[in-house]
C-alpha cells in the first residue's frame, strides 16, 4: 500500500510539472485509490440507512453470479470476484469465518462495459452493474437487494481485475453499512 501511495505521489508531482497536469494527477490518484464501488439499495436490508442488522452473520459466501447480459462477461471477472471480495471484507475488518451463520450473496450481471465500448468518446470508462441479493442461507429469505457497480475511470485502472475489485468494494460497502463496527 505504501508503495502504491508513493508511486501515486510521484505521478501527481510529475503531472504538475507537465502541460496536462490534470490528467496526470487523476491517473496518479487512480493508482492509489483503485476502482470505484457503488451500491444503491433496491430492497433495504433494514429500515434505517445504517444498522447492525447483519451482526448475526459470521460467514459471507458468494454464490455463482449469472450473466443476464448475454454472455459478454469475461470469465476472469467471476474468477477474480471471490478473491477481491475477501480482500474488501478484510479491509473493513468484517470477519469471514469458515463456519457459523451464513449470508449468501447472489448476483445477476445486468451490464458489462469495457474500454472498447465507449473509450473513444467518454474516455477509459469501464463498468459492471450487478443486481445483488443478500440471502439468509438457513431460511432462503432474501434480506436485501441492491444494484452494485464496479467502475474504473482512469487508464491505470482498466481491466477485468479492476472491475472485479470495484464490484467487490460495492458489495463489501453494502454489507459494512449493516454490520456492527469492529474494533471500536
Amino acid at each position: 500500500m505504501l508503495r502504491k501511495f508513493a508511486l501515486g505521489i510521484v505521478l501527481v508531482c510529475a503531472g504538475v510539472a507537465s502541460v496536462d497536469c490534470t490528467t496526470a494527477a487523476k491517473e496518479g490518484i487512480g493508482i492509489v485509490v483503485g476502482a470505484k464501488g457503488i451500491y444503491v439499495e433496491i430492497k433495504p436490508v433494514a429500515s434505517g440507512k445504517i444498522s447492525d442488522s447483519l451482526a448475526a452473520y459470521d460467514r459471507f459466501e458468494l454464490e455463482e453470479f449469472t450473466d443476464a447480459f448475454g454472455g459478454n462477461v469475461p470469465p476472469q471477472l467471476l474468477a477474480q470476484l471471490p478473491v477481491k471480495f475477501e480482500q474488501q471484507l478484510a479491509a473493513r475488518k468484517i470477519p469471514n469465518q469458515s463456519g457459523g451463520k451464513t449470508l449468501l450473496i447472489r448476483g445477476r450481471i445486468m451490464h458489462y462495459e469495457d474500454k472498447s465500448t465507449v473509450g473513444v468518446v467518454l474516455g477509459p470508462i469501464e463498468e459492471v452493474l450487478v443486481r445483488v441479493e443478500l440471502i439468509d442461507k438457513s431460511t432462503g429469505r432474501v434480506l436485501g437487494e441492491a444494484n452494485c457497480l464496479g467502475r474504473t475511470t482512469e487508464r491505470v485502472n482498466i481491466g477485468v481485475e479492476k472491475k472485479a475489485e470495484g464490484l467487490a468494494k460495492a458489495i463489501a460497502d453494502w454489507i459494512a453499512a449493516h454490520y456492527p463496527r469492529t474494533g471500536q
